[in-house]
């Protein structure tokens, strides 16, 4: 199949290039490179001996997509492009729902007007806010609580309503929670922009001499080690979850919602001393009270994806952090 693939540049959108070429798929890549690098796409036609057609283009730019569309026949999208960092999502609120609302809505209007309907759509956990009741099924309220999980909600609803008003649509959400590791290789993994967002990348980068400690946000919750769990999802399996998504779409329409997680969780001290021991070297942690927003424990059920695309997680905490720390440590500035 011919597949467009939105932000393929970033973390998740290469891992799954990847796979996707390795399945024999012909792929377009579309980034902006806004908080992303086409080095990693070319490392992954390095290691997938095949080509990709690249496009610099951002979605916002309605007339170059449709340009795309009316060029290309694709048989799917899968749409990772966007903003996603939340700390920044409270400070460019507009930023964020121009270019993850509206920047999809330019998306899918294309694919209307050419004859695409199969789309997998990157969603996340954060959709499900707060929430104290654990685990999170697809069915669990959303209560966002930052602009950027809202501008996730409403894409979902976005879609959910063309699926419903128009039968032709078949869509995949996909809510993955926290994507940790790197591919086996080493060659292409996590390269954040600025200060990382997410745990393991933090750690990564305290591990390889970029930054002095890792800040642990409240050691007093009601876990057993007092620090947050959360549900740590290798990117390769997340990667596989989308192939899979992208394989039930060839078969049915509808709208489908479905968590990638591995269904446990992992503590912040048990990220760092697993990391700590893939690295071989001590790192070196503080406690600082708890943030506004922090729940205990986060993690997902992820059995009706298990049930309805036979997928799920098989790489453990372990995998992650030596995969991960393969990548920081031959790339300890990233690409």
């Amino acid at each position: 199949m011919k597949i467009l693939v939105t932000g393929a540049a970033g973390y998740i959108g290469s891992h799954t290039t990847l796979l996707l070429l390795e399945a024999g798929h012909d792929v377009v890549a579309l980034d902006n490179l806004a908080n992303s690098k086409y080095e990693s796409l070319r490392r992954v036609q390095e290691i997938t001996q095949k080509s990709i057609s690249f496009r610099q283009i951002d979605l916002l730019d309605d007339f170059s997509l449709d340009e795309i569309f009316a060029r290309e026949n694709f048989d799917a999208v899968l749409h990772f492009a966007g903003l996603k960092a939340v700390g920044e999502s409270f400070v460019e609120p507009l930023r964020y729902y121009q270019n993850n609302v509206a920047g999809t809505l330019n998306l899918v209007q294309s694919m209307a007007k050419h004859g695409v309907y199969k789309l997998v759509f990157s969603s996340s956990a954060t959709v499900y806010g707060a929430s104290g009741t654990v685990p999170l099924v697809e069915n669990s309220p959303m209560a966002a609580v930052n602009p950027y999980g809202r501008t996730k909600i409403q894409v979902e609803e976005i879609l959910g309503d063309l699926s419903a008003a128009d039968p032709r649509w078949s869509i995949a959400l996909l809510r993955y929670f926290n994507p940790a590791g790197a591919h086996p290789s080493g060659l292409i993994g996590e390269d954040p922009e600025g200060a990382p967002n997410n745990l393991v990348p933090f750690v990564a980068q305290v591990a390889v001499g970029q930054r002095p400690r890792v800040v642990v946000f409240g050691a007093d919750y009601e876990t057993d080690d007092g620090t947050g769990v959360r549900d740590y999802i290798h990117v390769m399996d997340l990667a596989e979850g989308h192939i899979a998504a992208l394989g039930h779409l060839m078969t049915s329409t509808g709208a489908y919602r479905w968590n990638l997680g591995t269904g446990r969780g992992a503590s912040v001290l048990e990220v760092i001393d697993e990391f700590s021991k893939a690295a071989g070297k001590t790192i070196v942690y503080e406690i600082a009270p708890r943030r506004q927003g922090d729940v205990a424990v986060s993690y997902a059920d992820p059995s009706a994806a298990r049930a309805d695309l036979g997928w799920s997680a098989e790489r453990d905490l372990k995998q992650m952090c030596q995969d991960h720390w393969r990548w920081q440590r031959t790339n300890p500035q990233g690409y």
